[in-house]
Order: C-alpha cells, then sequence, then structure tokens
C-alpha cells in the first residue's frame, strides 16, 4: 500500500526551505519586487539551487543530479507555494527538466541540475498534458516563429522549442526575441517568444518530450497550489482569533466557525490528492489518472481558499500592502496553468472509462 505520509527526510527537506524563504522571500520584499523591473529573486534562487541543490532533485546522480523523486520535489513546491516566491522552479527544475530527462540530454541536464542555467520550456503555459502545442518553423537547423504565453522565459538562459519537424530544441534565451506580457500573476510572468533564424540544436523527439514534461508539471503543480491554500487558511485563522468585533474574537462567530472548517476539509482533501499525484508521478503507477484527479480538484480549492481569505481578512485584506492579493493571483494564474480543472475532469473521465452524460 503507498504510503503517502511524509517521511522524516520530507520533513527535514521542508523545513530547511521553509528557513531559506523566510530570510528571503518575505511578502514584503515579493510585493516589492512585482514593482520593479525584475520580479524574480536570484539570491533566492542561487540559495535553493546552489547551496541546497534543489535544481537537481528529479536528475539522476550520474548526470549531476540529486536523484531524488517528486515526492521531495512536491515538498519544496508547496513551501514555494506557502510563500508565493518568485523563482522559476517549477518551470526550470520539473517541466524542462523533465523534457530533457524523456530526451535523454545529459550535457544541458547537468547545467539545469546546477541551477546555474535555467530552462524553459517554450510551450504555453495553459496546454494542458496531451493537448495540442504551438510549433515553429524549422529551416536548415535555424527557428522562425512565435510562441505566446511562456512562464518564467525572461528569467531563461535556454529555450527548449517544438518544431514542426516533430524535433525539440535548445536555443539559447539571448538569440530569441522575449518580450513580457501582461501577466495576472505578477510572481510568474509570461512572455512571447519570437524566434527570427535562431539557432537551435536538436536535443530529442518533441511530442514525448512536452507530454511528459506537462504532466509533471500538472501533477506537481497540485503541491504549490496545496501550499498556496494551506498559507490561505492559516493566515485566516490567526487572524480571526486576534480581530475583535463586538468585544470577542471574529474567529468565535459560528457562521465563521463553519466557513473555516469546510475550508479546513477542502485543504486537507487537497493535500491527499497533491501526494497522490506526487506518489504517482514518482512510482509511475497510474500516474496520469493521479494527476487529472489532482488537477480537478486543486484549482477551485486553492481559489476557494484564497477569497475567503481575502473575504475574512475584512478591510486589511483589500489593501495593496498585505500579501493576500499575491496568493489570490497565484490561485488563479495557477487555475488554469496545465489545463483547467474541466479539462482534467474530461481527461479522468476518458482514462478510467466514464462517458459524459
Amino acid at each position: 500500500m503507498t504510503d503517502l505520509l511524509y517521511s522524516e527526510e520530507e520533513e527535514a527537506l521542508r523545513a530547511a526551505v521553509r528557513d531559506l524563504l523566510a530570510d528571503h522571500c518575505d511578502a514584503p520584499g515579493v510585493i516589492a519586487r512585482t514593482e520593479s523591473d525584475t520580479p524574480y529573486d536570484p539570491a533566492a534562487w542561487k540559495a535553493l539551487t546552489e547551496g541546497m541543490g534543489l535544481a537537481g532533485l528529479l536528475v539522476p546522480e550520474e548526470q549531476g543530479g540529486q536523484g531524488a523523486s517528486h515526492r521531495e520535489v512536491a515538498v519544496v513546491l508547496e513551501e514555494l507555494g506557502r510563500a508565493v516566491a518568485p523563482v522559476p522552479y517549477l518551470t526550470s527544475a520539473v517541466v524542462a527538466t523533465e523534457a530533457l530527462l524523456a530526451c535523454g540530454d545529459g550535457q544541458l541536464l547537468g547545467k539545469l541540475a546546477s541551477g546555474r542555467t535555467v530552462g524553459a520550456l517554450a510551450v504555453g503555459l495553459h496546454v494542458a498534458p496531451g493537448g495540442e502545442f504551438k510549433t515553429v518553423r524549422v529551416e536548415d537547423g535555424r527557428l522562425h516563429g512565435e510562441l505566446t504565453g511562456i512562464a518564467d522565459a525572461v528569467a531563461a538562459d535556454v529555450l527548449l522549442v517544438p518544431g514542426d519537424d516533430g524535433g525539440l530544441y535548445a536555443v539559447e534565451a539571448g538569440a530569441a526575441t522575449v518580450t513580457p506580457q501582461v501577466s495576472f500573476d505578477l510572481t510568474r510572468p509570461l512572455a512571447t517568444v519570437t524566434l527570427d533564424g535562431a539557432a537551435g540544436r536538436r536535443v530529442g523527439d518533441a511530442e514525448p518530450a512536452v507530454r511528459r514534461a506537462l504532466r509533471a508539471g500538472a501533477g506537481l503543480l497540485a503541491s504549490e497550489q496545496f501550499g498556496v491554500a494551506e498559507w490561505a487558511l492559516t493566515e485566516t485563522v490567526r487572524y480571526l482569533k486576534e480581530r475583535k468585533q463586538f468585544n470577542r474574537p471574529v474567529g468565535g462567530f459560528q457562521a465563521i466557525k463553519h466557513r473555516l472548517a469546510q475550508l479546513w476539509l477542502e485543504v486537507v482533501n487537497l493535500r491527499a490528492a497533491a501526494r497522490g499525484a506526487a506518489d504517482a508521478l514518482a512510482s509511475g503507477e497510474d500516474a496520469d489518472v493521479a494527476v487529472a484527479v489532482a488537477q480537478a480538484y486543486a484549482a477551485p480549492v486553492a481559489v476557494h481558499a484564497a477569497e475567503e481569505a481575502l473575504q475574512l481578512h475584512a478591510g486589511i485584506g483589500m489593501t495593496w500592502e498585505h500579501p493576500i492579493h499575491l496568493y489570490l493571483k497565484r490561485a488563479k494564474a495557477d487555475s488554469i496553468a496545465f489545463g483547467t480543472a474541466g479539462a482534467h475532469r474530461e481527461a479522468l473521465g476518458e482514462l478510467v472509462g466514464l462517458q459524459r452524460p
């Protein structure tokens, strides 16, 4: 039977990541970064990757990584979600890394595992696993075309671009024109990537690489969404214990207790779904089903948790200085990343043979 409880090693990893993020990604600092031209935190990224080796968790040791599994990555993403950390971890250490693992390109994998090179898969963040993705024209090893909605492209050193010949190409980010788009979630900005005859090195076949990368991204995104939801619930409970109205704590009112109890149930169930997806990705057993279940459930819960936090914090929750808006924007943006909940429910129905009414 699968054990979804956290191991001692995973709890130790969580504590270390949480301490690091408390130093680097405090709420005022993250809000200040979203207002600047550089939303990313290079110091936090360096501490996570070069300091702790977390960029290489999914990469085998012989290729320069840590040889860990998706379970450990899920713990890291829970903490990154809890801090809304502006680092390209999901896009580089998970999605781009999984694409390269499918291709077997050890040269680039080692660079991504070290964290000194940031990679981004040039597929729109909204594309679901198994969904259609845009390609660029390949002529004599040169790439031509435009791709939109690419997450963390502005932070990337190398882009993994699918070509119309079925290949996946590694392109130096400097050879492409990366134009920031207006992004709802300022901590994970999107960009348009324009290629005008950029040189690309074929690293493998695009279809299996993109499919594997998006499946891992969708499955592990649920852990980030759990981190967002748990922060929202924990902070709201803490605030309602302190906030007084009619000379008693607001959290003591029966109607508020019912709302929080309902939210707690949803968040606990989300943790189970997210852990199930991470474990299935690690073992390879029923991974497609587990990922679809997790993503069908995760988005509504994370959004609901952030919305409840905003409402129950009342006036202070509406201010720019309070970080709740960061969590609500991340939850809303995540709800369409790697496919909507509805798309995953449809996929789940097909996987388990349930016909729509």
